[in-house]
C-alpha cells in the first residue's frame, strides 16, 4: 500500500480524521443565490466585488487557494498586495450577472494543479498581476 491509500484507510477506519482539512473553502461567496438576501430575488445583481470587502456572509467563506476543516469553522486563505492596488487581493475578482456575461464571472487565472485524496498534499497556482489590476475596464467592457 502507498502512503496515500495508507491514510486513506485510517481515514475509513476513523484511526486519523485525513479529510477534516482541505479545499473547501469557496472560490466565490459574494453575488451567488447561497448569499442573496435581495427584496425580489435579484441574487446575481444584489452583492459586488466591492461589497464582499465589507459584508459579512452567512453560508460560508471564500478566499484565495483557500483550505478549511469541513465544516469552515476555521478558515485559512492568501491575502496579496502588489503595492499598486487600491485593495489587498483577497477574494477573486469578478463581475454580477449584470455586469458580466453570466452569473460567475470571474476574471482572473487560477489552476488547481495536483492534490492526494487526503488533501495531504494540494498545488495551486495563481496567476497575480504585477501591474495594478484592471477593475474599473474590466466592469467597463
Amino acid at each position: 500500500m502507498t502512503k496515500e491509500e495508507l491514510r486513506l484507510q485510517e481515514d475509513r477506519e476513523r484511526k486519523a480524521n485525513w479529510k477534516r482539512w482541505g479545499p473547501y473553502l469557496s472560490e466565490r461567496q459574494w453575488g451567488t443565490v447561497r448569499e442573496d438576501y435581495s427584496a425580489y430575488g435579484t441574487a446575481w445583481d444584489s452583492f459586488s466585488h466591492d461589497q464582499a470587502r465589507s459584508r459579512t456572509y452567512r453560508w460560508g467563506e471564500d478566499g484565495l487557494a483557500g483550505i478549511s476543516d469541513r465544516h469552515q469553522f476555521i478558515c485559512f486563505a492568501l491575502a496579496l498586495w502588489n503595492g499598486r492596488d487600491p485593495i489587498l487581493k483577497e477574494r477573486l475578482f469578478g463581475l454580477t450577472g449584470s455586469e458580466g456575461n453570466h452569473g460567475e464571472d470571474v476574471k482572473e487565472y487560477y489552476f488547481y494543479l495536483d492534490s492526494t485524496p487526503t488533501h495531504s498534499y494540494m498545488k495551486y497556482l495563481y496567476k497575480y498581476s504585477q501591474a495594478a489590476y484592471p477593475y474599473a475596464r474590466l466592469a467597463e467592457e
